[in-house]
């Protein structure tokens, strides 16, 4: 397996812990045997621990190894990936040089860990291959990316050659993005990590759709309008919803977001104590192909609050 990694070019900047990683490193030191049975299997089992974690998150079925692969592809940030997002594939060297890679992942989703696992006495990647998981409910996982992993692993395991391939992988880039933005619809942050604020999914959003709502059709048009402008490029404003509380100020948001999500509508929740971070969640964002709405829940401007003075800062 390190041989077909070796091969990699554009996706090479994966972390050195990954799982894939780590495998390739496991499998390198038991060709080498510069470790003993138990040492390898017990690193097998850590990683093949986190293939389960992930698969858990993730809702992954059958091919599990096919699905962490495929969810390596559409995660990996890079620069190819990112201008696919934008254009999708244009003429250019750099396809030969994706198709390549491709081939390298192809040859990955064909490996074949029989040998290994008769080396180390263990099945699991056999039983990994092949895999039924438990039934959960929706808001344990996030079906939507769920689904769009598991569909493009099927489509990449039909694949006859890295040219098909690389239009499998592309085209998705161009329908759905890339990286957490392209596969998730809101956000929260969370705490830096050096200069750059972290993003984390926010997986269990209601599934709520304008016409759920009832009545309120003049402020959900004008809600609708000025959003589908936003998307559209066009002039849009900010919006401020006021109403008592339960009187569907939030869930508003949520419907237009489910709403426009095909569209690249995005959603990024931030708490009166995170405003100072805006102007740096603004400056990570500003360059993707997406359309950000910043919400901000239970706005209040009382005389000893001082925390919306970043707003200003944060809008220039």
């Amino acid at each position: 397996m390190n041989h077909i990694i070796s091969k990699l070019l554009i996706y090479k900047n994966m972390p050195q812990d990954s799982i894939l990683m780590e495998l390739g490193d496991i499998f390198r030191q038991m060709k080498e045997k510069t470790q003993t049975k138990d040492e390898l299997v017990t690193r097998v089992y850590q990683q093949m621990n986190r293939i389960l974690a992930v698969a858990t998150d993730y809702g992954f079925n059958k091919n599990l190894w096919h699905n962490y692969l495929t969810f390596l592809l559409i995660t990996n940030e890079n620069p190819f990936s990112l201008t696919c997002e934008k254009t999708g594939a244009s003429d250019g060297s750099v396809n030969e040089f994706a198709k390549g890679d491709f081939k390298a992942f192809m040859a990955l989703f064909a490996y074949d860990f029989s040998t290994i696992e008769q080396e180390l006495s263990i099945d699991c990647f056999s039983r990994i291959s092949n895999y039924r998981a438990i039934e959960k409910k929706e808001l344990m996982y996030n079906k939507s990316v769920s689904e769009k992993v598991q569909a493009l692993s099927e489509q990449l395991e039909q694949a006859q050659d890295e040219g098909q391939f690389f239009d499998y992988v592309t085209q998705f880039y161009k329908d759905y993005g890339v990286g957490m933005f392209g596969l998730n619809k809101a956000f929260r942050i969370s705490g830096r990590e050096g200069t750059r604020i972290q993003f984390q999914p926010i997986n269990n959003m209601d599934k709520v759709m304008l016409h759920d709502l009832i009545g309120y059709e003049i402020q959900k048009k004008k809600l609708v309008d000025n959003t589908k402008a936003f998307v559209e490029g066009k002039k849009a404003n900010n919006v401020l919803l006021f109403g008592d509380s339960g009187t569907g100020k939030s869930t508003s948001i949520k419907a237009i977001v489910n709403e426009f999500y095909l569209q690249g509508l995005r959603m990024i929740e931030i708490y009166k104590h995170q405003f100072q971070d805006l102007s740096n969640v603004i400056a990570q964002i500003k360059n993707r192909n997406y359309k950000f709405i910043i919400y901000m829940d239970d706005l209040s401007f009382e005389e000893f609050e001082i925390e919306y003075k970043f707003l200003k800062a944060g809008s220039c």
